[in-house]
């Protein structure tokens, strides 16, 4: 996977996490707005966002896509160990903060039905699996999909309660 695949995936997984809460209401309609415009205007993903501009993936995650972007919330990032975001942001992290945002995007759009009652492990943009568990609610890594099937005009974003890691 080359850099600029995984930057876009990235880009698509923060700015689809801010879009959540507004395109909730938008369910089974084709969305207008980019992932990253989306994610800007829901106002619950400001920490994704600012990890988004700091790794450089606007412009991938704004691009055709289409991307599923597993889009941690505010309160996803202030769970991770005090002073892990600020470090993240830093430019000299660069490389790591790309490789975990990468790692909550996959290429395609994968909607909520098409997992339905199902344990799958897609390869992440990053590179890596993630581990997806729908049998029984539904988890990615261990973390709880909270929001589903948020349409943007270039993917699909679902909510989830933590920030997931690559290995």
């Amino acid at each position: 996977m080359n850099f600029s695949t995984k930057i876009m995936a990235v880009f698509s997984l923060v700015f689809g996490l801010a879009a959540a809460p507004v395109l909730a209401d938008h369910h089974g309609k084709m969305a207008d707005k980019d992932i990253v415009d989306t994610a800007v205007g829901a106002g619950q993903f400001n920490t994704l966002v600012a990890a988004v501009k700091a790794a450089g993936l606007v412009d991938t995650l704004k691009s055709d896509g289409p991307f599923t972007v597993f889009a941690p919330t505010d309160e996803a990032f202030a769970k991770l160990p005090a002073g892990t975001v600020e470090m993240l942001l830093r430019p000299e992290n660069k490389d790591k903060l790309v490789s975990i945002l990468t790692y909550h995007v996959l290429s395609g759009k994968v909607m909520a039905k098409d997992i339905a009652g199902k344990k799958v492990t897609p390869a992440t943009v990053e590179g890596s699996n993630v581990t997806i568990d729908a049998t029984n609610g539904a988890m990615i890594d261990g973390a709880t999909i909270i929001n589903t099937d948020i349409k943007t005009s270039n993917g699909v974003i679902h909510v989830i309660d933590q920030v997931i890691m690559p290995n």
